[in-house]
């Protein structure tokens, strides 16, 4: 079973990707279940038609509150089949002010592994959507606990995106003596001028030590059938744009360099970005 992790910067379009992506492979006849690893819970949306299913936390704390545990819990209550029989879960987090939303991706995972969820429902591909930009805590424990073996990071071409993506690499870079996670490379969700963010994006992989993988052009139609709780993989199968999902798809199914990046100290992170914006 294919074990991956989308992370990057908050809003920078993860569970976009990780979605589609879902999708793309379900249209390859393989079994998918995509993690939602965010207390909104929104990362499954796109594949149940704009519904928000029940949370692995929200149902466990319900069977809390009738004097139940854990062991009643069963995949039915947390598992959910979304379009394509993409098989979706969302871990949820704690109730507002009080307790670590980084507790609601462990728990979740727990649950998940103690119920045998990968192997009774015989998975191709597991795809966590994971928060932010944060690697600490309950939000590292794909990578930590060896879940996550392939890491993607989303980024466009602003700086921030970058700086981003470099502490999560600085992240999988602490854990990697601990745990087989490894990054896989990059993925540009291109919001500005294409050919600048490509150039930079390139650059900054390298620097890592990875690579560009893909790039995923600015699209209103993601928009639009975002707005309708659907992929445009699912909305406008023929658009290129759900091509370009389908050409991820097939290039994360076919790529096998996987490694422990190198992050760069700040100022060489602003020196890279000042040189590619220089030679634009």
């Amino acid at each position: 079973m294919r074990q991956i992790a989308i992370y990057g910067k908050g809003g920078i379009g993860k569970s976009t990707v990780a979605s589609n992506l879902s999708v793309a492979f379900a249209e390859k006849g393989l079994k998918v279940m995509q993690i939602g690893c965010d207390p909104k819970r929104d990362s499954t949306r796109n594949l149940t038609g704009g519904e928000m299913i029940p949370t692995v936390l929200d149902t466990y704390r319900e069977l809390l509150r009738v004097g139940k545990d854990k062991h009643d819990l069963t995949l039915e209550d947390i598992v959910f089949t979304g379009c394509y029989g993409v098989l979706c879960v969302e871990s949820g987090g704690p109730e507002p002010g009080i307790g670590c939303a980084g507790r609601g991706v462990l728990t979740a995972i727990e649950i998940l592994r103690d119920l045998s969820a990968f192997e009774v429902y015989n998975l191709d591909i597991a795809i966590y959507d994971v928060l932010g930009d944060v690697v600490c805590g309950g939000f590292a424990q794909p990578i930590r606990q060896g879940y996550a073996r392939e890491i993607y990071l989303v980024c466009s071409g602003e700086f921030m995106s970058l700086y981003a993506a470099n502490n999560i690499s600085k992240g999988i870079n602490r854990l990697a003596g601990q745990a087989p996670s490894r990054l896989a490379g990059l993925i540009l969700n291109s919001r500005g001028e294409e050919a600048f963010e490509q150039s930079v994006l390139k650059a900054f992989s390298e620097s890592l030590g990875s690579q560009l993988i893909h790039v995923i052009p600015k699209s209103l139609e993601i928009a639009d059938y975002e707005v309708e709780g659907k992929t445009v993989v699912e909305g406008a199968p023929q658009s290129e744009v759900a091509h370009r999902f389908r050409e991820l798809a097939e290039k994360i199914l076919a790529h096998e360099k996987l490694v422990i990046p190198e992050p760069l100290e700040l100022k060489a992170l602003q020196s890279l970005y000042r040189k590619v914006l220089k030679e634009k």
